[in-house]
């Protein structure tokens, strides 16, 4: 089995710097790592520092990146996307290839994540590594269970089925995506399962630099779940739902919002994504113009 890393990059080279180190940890190695960037200033200096690494570019925007990412690894049976500023634990890649060994009907295997950074202001690679050396995996490294999607940040798929029925990232889904990793794998959801895997643990560090404006991903967090919804790959249940706490959220603390995050403009984004969904304006594409 080969399996590839695959990682989309902008504008945060000293911190994919950090996660590619930490790759050189991993008990069972990549057999490719693909680093996908926009321009040449978002990896300066990581192909000396990492001669084994695949660079290659794309247009900017998180499923374009990770679309040129699968055009790339077709020598490969499954890619692990990893986020710029994600910290994958030693037994990350173990986990993984004991699991789609043994399990044939796993097509998406999303990790678990220790700490989040992006529920708060941000955690450095320095105290990452400190909670991974502090943490206790469970017994068994192929404990999983079923998940409703895989979380971006850190999962796999497996290749065969999203090659053989065209699977690919929705680029209308532009920058950061935005629930593009509920859409592909819960797309991929008829051909198999998607497991969470107790074993395959990791840190995001949920860096705030390259983070688009407030505006821009509150109308995301309205418009993206409804245009999925309507696709149907995302229950309308849980989109409705997504969407009414998103805006809740940014308007009871717009008040007194955390430092590091922009409740005004995510609220005021919620606000025009609801006005364009009752004009019949809502794209996802609109955030280009905001």
């Amino acid at each position: 089995m080969r399996i590839a890393i695959g990682i989309a990059t902008r504008g945060r080279p000293v911190i994919l710097g950090e996660v590619l180190r930490e790759l050189d940890l991993q008990t069972r190695a990549p057999d490719r790592i693909v680093v996908c960037h926009v321009t040449p200033e978002d990896v300066t200096g990581l192909a000396e520092r990492f001669p084994g690494v695949d660079f290659l570019t794309a247009p900017a925007g998180l499923p374009r990146q990770r679309n040129r990412i699968l055009d790339e690894i077709g020598d490969c049976d499954a890619v692990l996307f990893l986020d710029d500023d994600f910290i994958a634990a030693p037994r990350w890649l173990e986990a993984l290839e004991g699991m789609l060994a043994t399990h044939p009907e796993c097509v998406v295997a999303t990790g678990t994540v220790i700490a989040d950074g992006a529920k708060g202001p941000g955690i450095t690679p320095e105290a990452a590594r400190e909670t991974l050396a502090a943490d206790t995996p469970p017994a068994g490294l192929l404990g999983f269970h079923e998940h409703f999607n895989g979380y971006g940040c850190n999962m796999a798929l497996r290749l065969a089925p999203v090659r053989q029925h065209g699977l690919r990232f929705d680029e209308k889904l532009p920058l950061y995506g935005w629930y593009e990793d509920l859409d592909l794998t819960r797309r991929l959801l008829p051909y198999g399962k998607i497991y969470r895997l107790h074993g395959a643990r990791g840190v995001h560090l949920g860096t705030k630099s390259g983070r688009v404006p407030g505006i821009k991903l509150g109308y995301s967090q309205v418009v993206n779940p409804i245009y999925l919804a309507r696709k149907g790959s995302y229950p309308w249940s849980h989109a409705l739902r997504s969407v009414a706490r998103h805006c809740a959220m940014n308007l009871a603390r717009s008040p007194m919002p955390e430092p590091e995050v922009d409740r005004w403009g995510r609220f005021r984004g919620n606000m025009l994504g609801l006005v364009d969904l009752l004009t019949g304006r809502a794209d996802p594409e609109r955030i280009l113009a905001l």
